[in-house]
């Protein structure tokens, strides 16, 4: 059967990369993207996938099913882009890989007696699409989940941190800066004091912590003393309890600028909290052989933990849920992810290699996975008791 997806695969190639070079000519915000996943929905309902759209009350998210069989696999696909530098993330490869993994799968579903889902899991980048979806159900009955993404090397046991996504306002009073400077209450000092504590704070950071931010608005005019002022702010942690504890001194930085101003602030949550990756081992290490099978040489798996790809809420599916989220290589002249000369690498003779060999490595993984009766009880046992649990 594994060389059935294969040559699968390869019969879907031109359709495949059509696909990943469309979307990313078109690059489309967190929610946004909805030319993207109707490229995808489109090629898998000409291939016969009954497409469900605006699923979890997300106009951008959906899911694409053939088959029937009592195993569903779900294969998730991302398309959202980032802001001016498009695909630097290359999720134009991770919606062609899932789409040509499921096209692969579908005529061996029923004697795999598997259900192959694509789920579309809009804004990675900033919106935790996938986290709703499971808040919503959209997960419900699914025993794996898998997925690829691209980077500068091929790493199988990826992992991530936990991310919380914040805003922070602080309202002050505006007034004249040279004529009345003593009746504004100054909303731009209280961004510099909590920069300032957040820059100290650093030194005391557990290993894995992060926090890393922008002021996304200081003012009017440099004569207008400002009255609001903002500040982003990316906080991580190489697990959930860790990004607690950090998250908890990181609000007291903020408190301490509003308070040394005389200011007011709020902290607004921006997207649902992230959680780290949790790969299943079975799978990983399933994933690990089938990808040194056909010529790759992955990251050494004691050096994996080194390097955290940034976070995914792909971490929240894994621990719910089975899943891995696998980096496929691709040859990017030294760029890396989030960079605008990695965007272009996207749609390159490498980036194509990528996608294709990303769908063979999911197809192929699935194919052990439905095979392996321990592993196929051990999925549907996880299925149940979760079903049960709810």
């Amino acid at each position: 059967m594994i060389v059935e997806t294969d040559a699968g695969v390869q019969r879907a190639a031109p359709d495949l990369l059509a696909l990943s070079h469309s979307i990313h000519s078109e690059p489309e915000l967190a929610f946004e993207e909805h030319r993207s996943a109707a490229k995808v929905c489109d090629l898998l309902r000409d291939r016969g996938f009954a497409v469900d759209t605006g699923v979890a009350d997300l106009p951008t998210a959906f899911t694409a099913t053939y088959g029937s069989g009592e195993l569903v696999i779900a294969l998730c696909a991302e398309y959202d882009a980032l802001p001016e530098i498009g695909h630097a993330c290359g999720h134009n490869i991770i919606a062609a890989s899932a789409a040509g993994a499921a096209i692969a799968l579908a005529p061996l579903a029923e004697r795999l007696g598997i259900t192959i889902r694509v789920l579309g899991t809009p804004a990675e980048e900033s919106g935790g699409g996938k986290v709703l979806m499971l808040e919503r159900g959209v997960f419900d009955g699914v025993a794996a989940a898998l997925m690829v993404h691209p980077g500068p090397i091929d790493i199988v046991g990826a992992t991530s941190l936990a991310l919380s996504d914040i805003a922070v306002s602080f309202t002050g009073r505006a007034a004249h800066a040279s004529a009345a400077p003593e009746w504004g209450i100054n909303a731009g000092d209280a961004v510099t004091i909590s920069q300032v504590a957040i820059g100290l704070l650093r030194q005391h950071l557990a290993p894995g912590q992060q926090l890393h931010g922008i002021v996304t608005e200081g003012g009017l005019a440099p004569n207008i003393v400002p009255g609001h002022a903002e500040l982003a702010y990316y906080l991580r942690a190489n697990t959930s309890e860790s990004l607690a504890a950090l998250t908890s001194k990181a609000h007291a930085c903020f408190q301490a600028g509003a308070i040394a101003t005389g200011c007011t602030h709020q902290i607004r949550t921006v997207s649902p909290i992230y959680t780290e990756l949790t790969p299943d081992p079975w799978l990983t290490a399933t994933y690990r052989d089938e990808v040194e099978s056909i010529g790759r040489t992955p990251l050494a798996p004691e050096l994996e933990g080194f390097r955290p790809l940034g976070s995914t809420d792909m971490g929240n599916v894994t621990k719910v849920l089975p899943g891995i989220h696998p980096v496929i290589g691709l040859d990017s002249g030294g760029a890396v992810t989030h960079q605008p000369e990695f965007a272009a690498a996207c749609i390159t003779e490498s980036a194509d290699t990528a996608v294709l060999d990303g769908a063979r490595l999911l197809a192929r993984t699935v194919v052990r996975t439905a095979l392996d009766a321990d592993t196929r009880n051990r999925l549907l046992e996880g299925v149940e008791a979760r079903m049960t649990a709810r």
